[in-house]
């Protein structure tokens, strides 16, 4: 069984006292939690006082992004050297936003991928469509392409600190969610995906989490779905009562 993983990814929310309020209420209201990881990913200046606060606990720390270099003269940019450094045992990649916004690319992303790996920090790797490529049926090769460029170069033996996070782009922030039929639909693919890349008992190892207007009116008949082990939730993890709703989950 693949252990469910609920990360709650904060964005560009939260000063360094509001980031140790909410996590001191997380602490406590989740300490007894053992069946389910459990991650924040705060912004780069509250990462380390975070991880400071959280050690010992049943919740880990994710940086949102990093540099795919570990020094030089990249003025702005956090690699994975500084982020494993502050406490982090996670990072984001890939980000809808990162790939809108700030337009990085596939290739761009992979040697993030790669840099995260090598240092031993588990990599959550975002994937998703646009909804102009979703009605124009290129979902799938949206998806397979993400998914198999930023595994480029990917070993066997580092899978098991990959997570994919499928995030259709059109449900984030927007207060549209994919169904949990469109859901597991796509989880179901990414697990094909990587049968072809790897093997299947990689692909079954695997923990592919959903991103997408993630609720704790929801919360439950997502994780329903064989192929969905986890969610990465956006607003709803700025909330103490809702992000712990979601991490308590129940089974329908």
């Amino acid at each position: 069984m693949r252990k469910p993983l609920i990360a709650g990814n904060w964005k560009l929310n939260m000063t360094i006292a509001q980031s140790l309020e909410l996590v001191n209420t997380l602490k406590s209201q989740l300490s007894e939690i053992n069946n389910v990881d459990i991650v924040v990913a705060p912004v780069f200046t509250s990462l380390n006082c975070v991880a400071e606060f959280l050690k010992g606990s049943n919740i880990a720390v994710s940086a949102q992004n990093c540099y795919p270099e570990n020094k030089g003269a990249f003025t702005g940019e956090v690699s994975p050297d500084i982020i494993k450094d502050v406490g982090c045992r996670y990072s984001i990649v890939g980000h809808s936003e990162r790939r809108q916004l700030f337009r990085e690319s596939d290739i761009f992303i992979n040697k993030k991928v790669r840099s995260l790996l090598a240092k031993e920090l588990i990599t959550i790797l975002c994937v998703g469509e646009t909804l102009a490529e979703r009605e124009m049926n290129e979902m799938y090769n949206v998806i397979e392409r993400q998914v198999t460029f930023g595994l480029h170069g990917v070993s066997p033996s580092d899978m098991r600190n990959v997570v994919v996070a499928y995030e259709p782009v059109w449900a984030i922030g927007t207060g549209k969610t994919a169904s949990k039929k469109q859901a597991e639909e796509v989880h179901a693919f990414i697990r094909r995906t990587l049968t072809d890349k790897f093997n299947d008992e990689i692909a079954n190892e695997t923990r592919i989490i959903y991103g997408g207007s993630v609720k704790p009116d929801n919360i439950d008949e997502l994780m329903d779905q064989p192929n969905i082990d986890g969610t990465l939730v956006g607003g709803a993890s700025l909330n103490s009562a809702d992000f712990c709703r979601i991490v308590n989950f129940q089974r329908i």
